[in-house]
């Protein structure tokens, strides 16, 4: 009974030491005593029990985040955090030495560390080349460059890069600080000038608005004048045809201007009007004011 169970024992290790199985984007590669014998895709597999070893090989994407400094041209230094996503070269598996699985396992120990090293002196010889403003305004083409040169490294060990992004630019607080103070002034200065701009189109405005009102005033006021004079010229018409001499047809239109000044100026607030109580010194009182009429047109 003993001896039995011993031997089913064995038989299951031996059973379960032949067959494997192989996940989806993964790859196994197959040792034969120690040495590399062949590559195998997703699924079941048979062994040699205790001669084959299987090694796991993942085909799918990774991403590290890694952080480097760097002085820029103008004497900055900065921090940038970078995210890489790379994968094992899953080409040309039956090819066995030249495939990018055998190169993976067999030619590094870390790639990462390496990946690391290769990015660090990418980004050194890129960065010392610009400005602070423009590593922040050509970040991706400096990704793009560094992504590009890594990857042709990298490609020699059995690794693709497959994108390089640069997620963040640190500065110190120093710089930071004054960067933010500038950007501050130059918001004030537009809002100033903004401000300003504003302000002369409302002069403008306001200006084009009082002189098209005036220009329409004084239209009203010469029509005022025309209508006026037309009236004056009608009731002096009116007055002449009404078998009076020149003399008197001017002394009554003088009178009746007279007392049209008076109503107004009545009109206007005042509390008390004088008018003389005898048409006799009202007749001299327009003597007067034609004598004196008929003097300026002499004078002209």
């Amino acid at each position: 009974m003993i001896l039995f169970i011993i031997l089913f024992v064995v038989i299951a290790a031996v059973v379960l030491s032949t067959g494997y199985v192989v996940r989806q984007q993964h790859v196994a590669v197959i040792e034969r005593l120690g040495r590399f014998d062949h590559i195998v895709g997703p699924g079941f597999h048979v062994k040699v029990p205790f001669i084959d070893r299987a090694r796991d090989v993942s085909l799918m994407t990774e991403d590290e985040h890694m952080t480097f400094d760097a002085k820029t041209s103008d004497n900055v230094t900065i921090e940038l955090d970078v995210s890489i996503q790379y994968r094992v070269d899953s080409t040309n598996l039956q090819s066995g030495p030249e495939s990018g699985v055998w190169k993976s396992i067999y030619t590094l120990t870390d790639p990462v560390s390496q990946m690391r090293d290769y990015f660090a002196d990418a980004l050194r010889s890129q960065i010392p080349m610009r400005t602070l403003d423009a590593v922040f305004t050509e970040k991706d083409t400096i990704a793009q460059s560094i992504e590009e040169v890594v990857a042709e490294k990298m490609h020699e060990y059995g690794y693709t890069v497959v994108a390089t992004l640069i997620t963040r630019i640190k500065l110190p607080k120093d710089v930071q600080d004054s960067m933010n103070r500038i950007i501050a002034s130059k918001n004030n200065l537009q809002s100033a000038r903004n401000d300003a701009e504003a302000a002369r189109q409302k002069t403008v405005i306001g200006a084009q608005a009082k002189a098209e009102a005036m220009q329409k005033e004084g239209e009203g006021i010469a029509a005022q004048r025309v209508a006026i004079a037309e009236g004056i010229r009608e009731s002096l018409d009116t007055i002449r045809g009404a078998e009076l001499t020149p003399a008197e047809a001017n002394r009554l239109f003088e009178f009746t201007q007279w007392i049209d000044m008076m109503g107004k100026y009545a009109e206007s607030g005042s509390h008390t009007v004088v008018l003389p109580s005898d048409f006799r010194d009202s007749a001299s009182m327009f003597e007067q004011m034609m004598v004196a009429s008929d003097d300026n047109t002499m004078r002209s």
